[in-house]
């Protein structure tokens, strides 16, 4: 699976990046981090950075929730259309 994404469930910018996976009918792997962020050593090890939400497309990473929504839809948003 090439999309992965790193999250909280209680976090808003992640909730705004799992509305739009699924509008584009994305399949992805759920990886659901610790609340604390030193503990997020997945995410860390990742984007080099604690912060959610993060989004692994391939050979890229994308840790800015605008920069995520903005990949997702010119990478697979035309896709769909089509779909």
């Amino acid at each position: 699976m090439a999309l992965t994404f790193y999250h909280v469930n209680w976090c808003p910018e992640c909730q705004i990046v799992r509305d739009k996976l699924e509008e584009l009918g994305l399949q992805y792997e759920s990886v659901i981090v610790p609340d604390m962020r030193p503990f997020r050593k997945q995410v860390f090890e990742v984007s080099g950075q604690y912060y959610v939400p993060v989004l692994k497309d391939g050979d890229t990473v994308l840790s800015e929730t605008r920069d995520i929504l903005s990949h997702l839809e010119t990478t697979y948003g035309s896709k769909a259309a089509r779909s």
